[in-house]
């Protein structure tokens, strides 16, 4: 059940680290199993066997030249992953914004001279 799970969720995908690696390689240009083996130091097989999971999620694609399979990462299918993620975004801000606050009005306390 949980492999099933895994090969059809993306969120399940990318709980594996070594997917969000390879998902953060293939981001800026698309690269072949090998170069993905050497850039995170990890045997072939393995490469393969995680780009499987992300392949049949969608969440990267794979074209052929010659003998070669070139995979990259497939925008629309991370939109669901960025939609989430930004669910949060306006907690992080609201917390981000009070702890600006609250060290703002300390460096302003700590400057003040004392009337002693």
């Amino acid at each position: 059940m949980a492999r099933a799970a895994t090969t059809s969720d993306i969120f399940n995908a990318i709980a594996e680290p070594r997917r969000r690696q390879i998902l953060t390689l293939l981001a800026p240009q698309e690269r072949t199993v090998g170069d993905i083996a050497i850039a995170l130091a990890i045997e072939q097989p393995s490469v393969s066997k995680h780009l499987r999971v992300l392949h049949s999620t969608g969440l990267v694609r794979m074209r052929c030249q010659g003998r070669e399979k070139y995979y990259r990462t497939d925008a629309d299918a991370l939109h669901p992953l960025h939609e989430w993620a930004a669910t949060f975004e306006r907690y992080w801000s609201n917390h981000l914004h009070r702890i600006k606050q609250r060290a703002e009005a300390a460096a302003h306390t700590a400057k003040r001279p004392s009337n002693k």
